[in-house]
This record gives C-alpha cells, sequence and structure tokens, in this order.
C-alpha cells in the first residue's frame, strides 16, 4: 500500500509529485498514456516564473517530470478506468486490471477541450476539424483556417496559426474577446488574423475533409458559407471528473469542490489543478495548487498516524 498516489501528470500533478517525494512519501504519479497535460500543445510559455525568454510548453512539462523522478517518484503509465474512494483504503484501477492501493490520493486529472456539438465535428476530426494548433497547423501550410472562441487559448491558436495559414478568422459569439489584454493587442495588430463577431458555427461543411463552416450571425440571423481548409475549436475546458461522479462533491459545471486548501469532501482525497480550478486556470496557479495538494496530504498522514512509508502495490 502507497501513502500517496497522484492521477494526472500536468503541472499540478508534477509538483504534487515533486513536493510529495521531498517529504518521503514515495509517491506513485498514474500518468496516462498521453502524459504531460495540456501544456504539450502549448507552444511558448511566456508567463511561467523561472524563463524570462519563455519555454515550450512540452519541454517545461518535461523538465517537470524529470525533476520529480530525481527525488523518487514512481511513474505508472496507464489511463485510470476505475477509483474506489468509498473505503480504505482507497483502490485505483489502471488499465482495468492493476489496482493501486493508497491512504491518499491527489487528483489532478486537469480539463478536456470542449466540442461545439456538431453532428460533423466528430466525424471530421482528424480530417480538418481540430482542438490542438501546436499538433496539426503544420498540415495546414498555406491554407485559410477558422478559429471559434473568444479567448485567451483561441487567440493563441490564431496567433500561432498564422505561422502556417495565408489567414486565419476568429469566430466569436459575442461583440468582444475574453482574452487577455496583451493577448488581444497581438491579435488585432496580426495582418494575418480577422474576426467575426457575434457569430457562431453552425454546421462543419466537407465530405471527407473540411471544405468551409456555416455561420449564423446571433444578431440578424444571417448565415453565410465561409470556405475553409480547416476548423480549430478552442471554446473552452470540461473538467475530467467523470471517476469521481457520485463520490465526491462537484459545482454544478462538474469541477471538484475543495476547501481548506486542496481537501475534496472525502477526507484524504486532494485535488488539485484545473479539475478544481474554474478561474485561473494557469500553469504557475496548477503547480501552485499541486504543491498545496501534496503538502495537505502529507498533513493529513501526520494527523491520521498513517503515515509509515510505502510498501509495495496492492
Amino acid at each position: 500500500m502507497h501513502d500517496v498516489v497522484i492521477i494526472g501528470s500536468g503541472p499540478a500533478g508534477l509538483t504534487a509529485a515533486i513536493y510529495a517525494a521531498r517529504a518521503n512519501l514515495s509517491p506513485v504519479l498514474v500518468e496516462g498514456w498521453q502524459s504531460g497535460g495540456q501544456l504539450t500543445t502549448t507552444t511558448d510559455v511566456e508567463n511561467y516564473p523561472g524563463f524570462g525568454k519563455g519555454i515550450m510548453g512540452p519541454e517545461l512539462m518535461k523538465e517537470m517530470r524529470s525533476q520529480a523522478e530525481r527525488f523518487g517518484t514512481r511513474f505508472q503509465t496507464g489511463d485510470v478506468t476505475a477509483v474506489n474512494i468509498r473505503k480504505r483504503p482507497f483502490a485505483v484501477t489502471v488499465d482495468g486490471e492493476r489496482v493501486i492501493e493508497t491512504k491518499t490520493l491527489i487528483i489532478a486529472t486537469g480539463a478536456s477541450a470542449i466540442p461545439l456539438g456538431l453532428k460533423n465535428e466528430s466525424r471530421l476530426i482528424g480530417r480538418g476539424v481540430s482542438t490542438c494548433a501546436t499538433c496539426d497547423g503544420f498540415f495546414f501550410r498555406g491554407k485559410e483556417l477558422i478559429v471559434v472562441g473568444g479567448g485567451d487559448s483561441a487567440i493563441e491558436e490564431a496567433a500561432f496559426l498564422t505561422k502556417f495559414a495565408t489567414k486565419v478568422s476568429v469566430v466569436h459569439r459575442r461583440d468582444k474577446l475574453r482574452a487577455s489584454k496583451i493577448m488581444q493587442d497581438r491579435a488585432m495588430k496580426n495582418e494575418k488574423i480577422t474576426f467575426i463577431w457575434n457569430t457562431v458555427v453552425e454546421d462543419i461543411l466537407g465530405t471527407d475533409v473540411v471544405t468551409g463552416a456555416r455561420l449564423k450571425n446571433i444578431v440578424t440571423g444571417h448565415k453565410t458559407d465561409l470556405p475553409c481548409a480547416g476548423i480549430f475549436v478552442a471554446i473552452g475546458h470540461r473538467p475530467n471528473t467523470g471517476l469521481f461522479t457520485g463520490q465526491l462533491k462537484m459545482d454544478e459545471k462538474g469541477y471538484l469542490v475543495t476547501s481548506h486548501g486542496t481537501a475534496t469532501s472525502v477526507p484524504g482525497v486532494f485535488a488539485a489543478g484545473d479539475v478544481q480550478d474554474s478561474t485561473y486556470r494557469q500553469a504557475v496557479t496548477a503547480a501552485g495548487s499541486g504543491c498545496m495538494a501534496a503538502m495537505d496530504a502529507e498533513r493529513y498522514l501526520e494527523s491520521s498516524g498513517e503515515r509509515r512509508g510505502a510498501s509495495g502495490e496492492g
């Protein structure tokens, strides 16, 4: 049985691992088959402290993982398919077969991109529809593209895509952006970026690949077809909390509710990062809450008299 098991390998999970390992808790981190969290799909990270010239998202996550490993974190690659926190010890099932038992659990499963919900969207995923500019932007060199959304993620996607596309149209359902001022200013000055306000994507056009989008102005009701080679969806994220439905308290959007730091509604279970943060959703705040979760887990083990060190897998 382990003292601490961490689910998730983004900034929150890896920071929790670093702090738990340094506290001699011998943490086990289940990183998933696609490890690294959302930062692995981000290009230049300019606002993470300590990197004056910025750092690539994947490189930052690689450094965090290396640091956690250096202090003694044990990594298990696989997807968590079930969690039982109704009884002790807690049980985490990986890939439907391996069961890991633990005294405390840190949930850092993050959030996933929200789809538009259109019939043709899922059919054309990977054929012109994408949620990751850094993953797929290269394939649209010399093409015209659409980005859907108005927040930081959407504007970052649009800016990155201008490295390849001849034109990027940002479609936003409001008449102004929600992105930070500095990102707005950059986008407004970029000659390759245009804005289509008060508009939603009503349909995605194309049989085998994306050929365009049917747009609807929500003020006038007027519809137009805009040709494009790709549509990048950046309208927000949904917390990855499905494993904990009925076991942990959540808010109306599905985010885990925490109190007194990172404590969830079940003693000994802690949450960090975007899985419990719908407000800030930054790498640095996720890392900070990961630190808090590890310290909260250590204090819980000390106060409950359960800290004895890991003795293997259950």
